[in-house]
């Protein structure tokens, strides 16, 4: 028997999202690169001091020998210090199984970014980021692990290009159906802003190891991020596999929108 889909909950989500009314800061966020939204590489820069930004995501990946996963990822960032950020991120996956399709919690994920360089004359802007992904519901992992990423960013104009580079440790046995941490990844994004429009096109290239006994995937994204209103980003990203191995094709959608608890902001307190 099917377990019940939860994903309406982070649908409801989203509509309280595009429906609530704008109460801090406005948010100029098109440019700033997520994880996973809607490519995998992110930027070196952090959630502005004392921001929140709530973010919700709905991806869809097929593979040759796992079939097609669903998965709705609701996350919460908040620029906790300058240059410092910290988030959690509950995806919610739904795979398909011998009884038809399961749905449930794939995981809890908790991160923190921090920005230790802002780019200048000669280097990139550079940050650190940690992830601590633990077996969290139905359809998470076996083991608690540890991922740390580096990234850079540096500017050209109107263009950027991004590094990443993350490595996984700890055990892995059986990984998450959707949001897992593979072993080690990296790979590059350029991006473009046009600014009268408030978009940015992306492209990236990536090699990634799911598990120690996996072969090497090499994957291609383009993605696009546009500023919906002045606190809403709204993205969209494709992926393909370049070698026998990774997605068919990985299709993400999202929405972000930012916030402010009036309490926290620099002079109101």
């Amino acid at each position: 028997m099917n377990r019940t889909n939860p994903g309406w909950l982070v649908l409801a989500g989203i509509g309280l999202l595009l429906i609530r009314p704008a109460t801090g800061r406005a948010q100029l966020d098109y440019r700033n690169l997520d994880d996973d939204r809607p490519t995998l590489i992110e930027d070196a820069y952090p959630v502005e001091r004392f921001a929140f930004e709530l973010l919700a995501s709905w991806r869809y990946a097929r593979h040759q020998r796992s079939g097609g996963v669903h998965a709705f990822v609701p996350e919460l960032e908040h620029g906790m210090f300058r240059n410092f950020h910290v988030g959690v991120k509950l995806p919610i996956a739904g795979g398909r199984s011998a009884t038809g399709r399961d749905w449930g919690i794939s995981g809890l994920r908790v991160f923190a970014l921090y920005n230790f360089n802002t780019e200048g004359g000669w280097l990139p802007a550079l940050a650190l980021r940690t992830d601590a992904v633990f077996p969290v519901g139905a359809l998470a992992g076996e083991h608690t692990r540890v991922s740390v990423k580096a990234i850079a960013t540096r500017s050209f104009g109107r263009s950027r290009i991004h590094l990443n580079g993350a490595y996984t440790f700890g055990s892995e046995g059986i990984p998450a159906v959707a949001d897992a941490a593979p072993k080690w990844w990296a790979g590059g994004a350029v991006d473009r802003t046009l600014f009268r429009r408030s978009t940015l096109l992306l492209a990236e290239l990536y090699a990634l190891r799911p598990g120690d006994t996996e072969p090497v995937e090499l994957n291609a994204s383009l993605g696009l991020r546009y500023q919906w209103t002045p606190v809403t980003v709204l993205d969209v990203g494709v992926a393909r596999r370049l070698k026998h191995t990774g997605p068919d094709y990985e299709v993400t959608i999202g929405i972000s929108r930012a916030f402010a608890i009036a309490g926290l902001l620099p002079g109101r307190r």
